[in-house]
Parts: structure tokens; C-alpha cells; sequence
């Protein structure tokens, strides 16, 4: 027993002997060093074959990958974070920025992260005054994650922010709507809301592509034009006290807006403070019984169907009578008067003739044909249907001949006219430019003859007729007065005018139609009282004849030698009293 005890004992037991037990302790260790031992060179072996991967990867991407990495270098060299897309520019016909966007900075909190909301609220202050600071420490204690503190700040604003360094405070790059030309394009260009969505005028027109791609749009407008057109009408709203008005231009042979004016207008950098009267578009908006410029219409109508010659004879001494209406002149004619006559005097009672030879059917359908019965067509969210009879009477066929019972918008009216003077071809209108080679939709409404007349006849409304005031000398202008008083519950005022006129120049190679109208002028010393077509709304259109006529390339023709100026006539002539007063102060002056 103890032999076999003492061969296992290690050789190194102390004085030679071992104690009970102590080779199988001794095995043990050894058999746990061995698993530690195997353990760590595994466990170095892993290590080891990462690291070769590690080294491989390197030795790829340093060697092998080189030339691929050094050309996406180069495609990256230059290229910072992705650019903001921005609402694309809105331009006139000779690229004059309407309308822009810009690149703003927007203060938003998050309150759960600020420290100190007395210290940053005093901070915010500080670079923006005019915040409520009661509001702004409510704003910073609530449990919301973000509230905006100010939208659309300015560069330096956001410079003093960072500067400040408060916690919990951020700022967001926004786009910004600028309008250079402010309320002057207003109604045409309209306004986008804080997250660049177009909400009135051409901005919601267009919005998609002005959202979407990156081109200006450019429309028909000149802003010179509408710079012209503008004050003229101004000035006439002021000089006749005119609650409002509308002015435009449209190019005859193209359909192209060359301008466009709605008075009252707003700024559209404001709109909060703009009032819905001002917003108001008076040209696609507003629906008006134009008056006499409806017998532009109406004499074209008869003389294309055939239904009359330019020298046949109504007789117009007596006003036409049917049940309670009674249909009658501004002055009274004490002869009959020719269809051409008729229409450069004005008469009421030769064109609710004339229009009953024709028929309300032939009528109802003339109408159409010239667009005046249904939606203005043009590239604005802002536009009216026209207001008209749903029985067509004999009445009605009367009255409309001479613009009542009938109410259409100034953008109808002017469509209408440029479709009589360009050689009878009506064009579609548009706010956008078009160019020489686009194909537009053309329909004929008269014939070319027709047409010359009536170039003709609107020439000798101004030589002669209710038009004198209009005359530009060397412009060779046409046109036709409109005066109707305004309907309400209780039947027509007649103090309530809304005066018009709409002319054609040059009329022997007609251009453009020019439009002006005035809501509720009241007369002066200088107009005798008056405040018709003639005497309040045709200064306005010479006026913009003579400064937009040299802009458009269109040179004054010289004076006839001895020409001596036409008298006023029809609705723009002078009371008798005074009359007789110029004379009586003649005869003192030669005795």
C-alpha cells in the first residue's frame, strides 16, 4: 500500500515522503492549467483572424479601391448638404422679378430641454422686442416638444441667436415669398402662406409648377405698362372721388394681358391687414352692367346677320314704353338717326330697335359666340360667371342691347371688343406670355367686314361722339362710352354710376384694347357735373395711350394742318345753363 502510494507522488515531496491525497490534487491543477492554457490560445487564434480580416479590409480599400475612392472623392469635392428646393420665380414679359423666394430663418423652443425658462425668455427678447414676454414664458413652460417662437426672422436675428447659445432653442431654415413690386402687381401675381402654398392670383393658379420645377414662369405683364395704368386710374379715383376701379390692357392679335389694375389693391406682404375689398379683383372678379359699350356688340350683331345696313333709319323721337319700363335717351333726338348714327350718339332707343330686328335668339346665341355668357377664362383662381336673364324676353332682348340685364366682368368686355376689332378673330386671353410660334384658339365672331366698320364707327365716337375726351393726338384712337347706373333691391340709382370706356388703337391697325372704369365717380366744375363714361373714364384711357403708346414702339402720328377740334356730343354734352352763360359773357366781351 505505501509503495504504491509513493510512485505517484510527485519527485519533489518534501523530505521525500507525500501526504494522503496529495498527487490527486496535484493532477488537478495540471488538468485546469491545461483547459486555460487551450482557452487562450483559442480565444488569441479568434483575435488573430479578426485582426488579419481588419488588415485585409485596410489593404483593400488602401490598394485595390484607390482609383474608384478618388473619383468619388472628386464627385463629393464640392457638394455640401442637399440645397432647399425654393418656390420657383414668377417674372414679367421682359423678366422683371413679380415675385421670389428667399432663404429665412425660423425661432422654435423645445420647452422640455430649456434651462431656465426666465433666462431664455429675456434672451428672446432681447433680439426679437417686439414678443409679449408673459406670452413668450407661457410658450417656454409648456409640455408641448416644440412651439415656434418667431417664423421667418432675418439673417442677423439668427446670427444673435447662435450667439446666445440658449438651450432648448433651434432654428429651421424656411422659404420666404417676396414680392418686389408689392400691391402694384397684387391682384395679378396674388400671395403664398408661410409654408409656400399659393393662395390667391397666379401663385394658386400655378402652384404645382411653381412647386415643382425651378424655371420663372413668365407672364404676359409689363410692369411699366402697369405702372402706367395705375396712376392714371389713381389719379381719376381721386379727382372724381370713385369708391374704385378697373384698368387693363390687352394685346389685340396675341390674347397677352399686357396689364392689369384693380383699385383699391393691397400689399401682399401683408394680407392680414388687407381688407376683403382690397383683395377684391374688379377685372375677373367683379361683374358689372357695362352700359353703352354694349352697343359695340349689339350694332356688330345686326350688321353680320345681315339684319341692317349702316344707313338705314330708326326713327328715336319717343321713348319706348313696355308695361312700367319706359327705355329712353340721354338726349332726346328730334329726327330719326341711322344705324351708324345710332350707335355714335348713343341712343338707347335705335339699339333696343335694332336688337329686337335682330331677335332674342340670334341675340342669346351673338352673345355666346363672344364668350359674355360664360366663365372668364384666364390663369386666375379669382373668376365670375356673368349674371344673365334665364327667360330671354323682348325686354331683356332691349335692354341688353344697350348693357343692362346684363353684368359681365372687365376681362369679358375687353376679350369681347379686341374679337370685334381683330378682323372679327376672338382670341382667348392669357397672363402668360406667348410666343410667335404658339398656337392659340382662335374662333370668328363677324366678319372682316363687319369688323372695319366697326373700327370705323368707334373712330367717329371719338372724332365726333360721346368719345371726344379719349382723342390721344396721333394715336387715331376708337372706342365706346359706358354709363350705367348700379342696381340694387330697390331698382336703379342714378346717382350710383359705374362709367366706362374701352377703346382700340391704332384703329387703322388695331394693337391693343385699353380699358377704364370707374365705380362711382361723382362730377365736378370741370366736367359740368357729369360723371358719365365720357367725361370721367375717357381721360383716363388717353392718358394711357400717350405714355404707353412710345413704350409699345407705337410713334404719334403728326397733326393734320388746320384740324379743329370735334365738339362734345350725346352724353357728354354741356348743360344748356352753361351753354348760355359762355354765350351771354361773349357778347359783353365784344361790346
Amino acid at each position: 500500500m505505501m509503495r504504491r502510494i509513493k510512485a505517484i507522488c510527485p519527485p519533489f515531496a518534501v523530505g521525500g515522503r507525500c501526504r494522503p491525497g496529495q498527487g490527486r490534487l496535484e493532477g488537478i491543477h495540471k488538468e485546469a492549467l491545461d483547459t486555460g492554457r487551450t482557452r487562450l490560445v483559442f480565444a488569441g487564434t479568434l483575435f488573430l483572424l479578426a485582426f488579419m480580416a481588419i488588415g485585409a479590409r485596410l489593404f483593400d480599400l488602401a490598394l485595390v479601391d484607390a482609383s474608384s475612392a478618388r473619383r468619388h472623392a472628386d464627385r463629393t469635392r464640392n457638394v455640401g448638404p442637399a440645397p432647399m428646393h425654393l418656390r420657383a420665380d414668377i417674372v414679367d414679359r421682359n423678366g422683371a422679378v413679380l415675385a421670389t423666394s428667399v432663404i429665412s430663418y425660423s425661432v422654435f423652443a423645445d420647452p422640455a430641454r430649456v434651462i431656465g425658462v426666465e433666462r431664455t425668455a429675456l434672451g428672446l427678447k432681447s433680439v426679437f422686442p417686439d414678443l409679449d414676454l408673459a406670452a413668450l414664458r407661457n410658450k417656454l413652460s409648456q409640455r408641448r416638444r416644440f412651439v415656434w417662437i418667431r417664423r421667418r426672422a432675418a439673417p442677423a436675428a439668427y446670427q444673435r441667436i447662435l450667439r446666445l447659445g440658449l438651450a432648448g432653442i433651434g432654428v429651421r431654415k424656411e422659404e420666404r415669398r417676396v414680392f418686389p413690386y408689392g400691391a402694384l402687381t397684387a391682384h395679378i401675381v396674388g400671395f403664398s402662406n408661410v409654408d409656400g402654398r399659393g393662395l390667391a392670383g397666379v401663385e394658386q393658379y400655378f402652384n404645382r409648377r411653381l412647386s415643382t420645377r425651378s424655371d420663372p414662369l413668365r407672364l404676359s405683364i409689363d410692369v411699366r405698362a402697369q405702372a402706367i395704368v395705375k396712376k392714371a386710374l389713381q389719379s381719376a379715383i381721386d379727382t372724381f372721388r370713385a369708391i374704385g376701379g378697373a384698368g387693363l390692357i390687352l394685346d389685340i392679335k396675341t390674347g397677352e394681358v399686357i396689364a392689369m389694375v384693380s383699385l383699391p389693391d393691397y400689399d401682399p406682404h401683408a394680407v392680414a391687414q388687407a381688407t376683403s375689398k382690397s383683395r377684391f379683383n374688379r377685372n375677373t372678379l367683379g361683374v358689372y352692367e357695362m352700359g353703352s359699350t354694349f352697343k359695340v356688340f349689339n350694332t356688330a350683331m345686326a350688321l353680320d346677320y345681315g339684319v341692317v345696313k349702316l344707313g338705314d333709319k330708326y326713327d328715336v323721337r319717343k321713348p319706348i314704353k313696355i308695361s312700367r319700363f319706359e327705355i329712353r335717351d340721354f338726349h332726346a333726338e328730334r329726327h330719326p338717326l341711322t344705324v351708324a348714327d345710332v350707335f355714335v350718339k348713343s341712343s338707347n332707343i335705335g339699339s333696343a330697335k335694332i336688337a329686337l330686328d335682330v331677335g332674342g335668339v340670334r341675340q342669346k346665341q351673338f352673345l355666346k359666340r363672344l364668350g359674355l355668357l360664360d366663365e372668364v377664362q384666364l390663369e386666375l383662381a379669382e373668376r365670375a360667371r356673368p349674371l344673365f336673364p334665364r327667360e330671354w324676353r323682348p325686354i331683356s332682348t332691349m335692354t341688353i342691347s344697350f348693357g343692362h340685364g346684363i353684368a359681365v366682368t372687365p376681362v369679358h368686355l375687353a376679350s369681347a371688343v379686341a374679337g370685334v376689332a381683330n378682323n372679327g378673330l376672338l382670341i382667348r386671353p392669357t397672363l402668360v406670355r406667348r410666343h410667335p410660334d404658339d398656337r392659340v384658339a382662335v374662333r370668328r365672331v363677324v366678319s372682316p367686314r363687319v369688323s372695319a366698320q366697326m373700327l370705323d364707327l368707334m373712330r367717329r365716337v371719338v372724332e365726333t361722339g360721346t368719345g371726344k375726351n379719349a382723342d390721344a393726338p396721333g394715336y387715331r384712337v376708337g372706342g365706346k362710352t359706358g354709363t350705367a347706373e348700379k342696381a340694387s333691391r330697390r331698382g336703379y340709382r342714378r346717382k350710383r354710376l359705374l362709367s366706362s370706356f374701352v377703346a382700340v388703337f391704332p384703329v387703322d391697325a388695331p394693337r391693343f384694347v385699353v380699358l377704364a372704369s370707374l365705380d362711382e365717380p361723382k362730377g365736378n366744375k370741370k366736367t359740368h357735373g357729369y360723371a358719365t363714361g365720357g367725361w370721367v373714364a375717357a381721360p383716363i384711357v388717353r392718358e394711357i395711350i400717350m405714355r404707353a403708346g412710345p413704350m409699345f414702339g407705337i410713334q404719334p402720328e403728326p397733326a393734320a394742318p388746320n384740324a379743329k377740334p370735334s365738339m362734345m356730343v350725346a352724353e357728354t354734352a354741356p348743360p344748356a345753363r352753361a351753354v348760355y352763360r359762355a354765350n351771354r359773357r361773349r357778347e359783353r366781351e365784344r361790346r
